[in-house]
């Protein structure tokens, strides 16, 4: 009797060749914050092709009030936690506020990042970052830019707004994007930001799009893990979806996640901004 078992076959690593060829063909990949290697183990089963070591953690893990007590240790120490459970998922993480305030102090930590087990380096920021992106670039090491709604930066923006909802502010997104691309960044990630303004920057960009909160036409979807489990505290963001619910486990709850995106059903229109 025939007993398919492609299931069980090891999968092929994400690359970011990968993501390239998924973006030219228009087929959806999808991201989730991790931070330990059990919960990566289940995220590559489930099939999520990048896992994104999020300076989240110190909302969700940490206690901390926001992500800026988060230190290059504390991410080093998760990245190379993620790293062990990790099968085939390309992997980013973040650079924590404060360590990539010039070229070479970016230089410097990206690299214990990489070295702690990451594929790609975040960092958060427009076109005064064009520098240090080039610098990184030129050394061997992916950059993910990440714009819009940048948390870091909250006390600065007066809080989690919405970005990029009028001519002026869309504009001077999609100029700082260009630039990032040009001066060598490899995906970008657009956070709370209208749909319309995130599916014209998809369009435009020649690297792939990572949205949270930036519509449906992005090339991938990233949600913290907490949020899409429904363990977060206080009220969830208005892009957030539980999918740890119908008496699913984790993991499939992960694999719905993943099908979702897959299938355009999330984000959902309730789960996006308009302009």
């Amino acid at each position: 009797m025939y007993t398919d078992t492609s299931v069980n076959q090891p999968r092929r690593p994400i690359t970011l060749s990968k993501l390239r060829k998924m973006k030219q063909a228009g087929e959806k990949f999808t991201c989730l914050t991790c931070y330990d290697a059990t919960f990566t183990y289940a995220m590559n089963q489930a099939g999520v092709e990048t896992i994104l070591v999020g300076d989240s953690l110190g909302m969700v893990v940490q206690g901390q009030d926001s992500t800026l007590p988060v230190t290059i240790d504390d991410m080093c120490y998760h990245t190379a936690a993620v790293k062990r459970g990790n099968g085939h998922a390309f992997i980013l993480a973040d650079m924590p506020f404060m360590s990539y305030s010039t070229p070479n102090q970016a230089l410097e930590n990206a690299a214990k990042l990489m070295q702690a087990g990451a594929h790609m380096v975040k960092l958060e920021g427009g076109a005064w970052l064009a520098d240090t992106v080039k610098l990184l670039s030129e050394r061997g090491i992916p950059v993910c830019a990440h714009l819009g709604l940048t948390p870091q930066a909250v006390h600065k923006l007066g809080g989690y707004k919405v970005q990029g909802q009028d001519q002026t502010q869309a504009e001077l997104i999609h100029q700082e994007s260009l630039a990032l691309v040009e001066a060598g960044a490899d995906i970008l990630l657009y956070e709370c930001i209208p749909s319309a303004l995130g599916k014209t920057l998809t369009e435009a960009m020649p690297v792939p799009v990572i949205g949270i909160g930036a519509g449906a036409a992005t090339d991938g979807q990233v949600l913290v893990m907490h949020d899409m489990l429904g363990v977060n505290i206080g009220r969830p963001a208005r892009f957030v979806k539980n999918f740890l619910t119908d008496g699913r486990t984790i993991e499939q709850a992960f694999a719905a996640y993943v099908a979702a995106v897959k299938d355009g059903s999330f984000p959902a229109p309730e789960h996006t901004f308009d302009a």
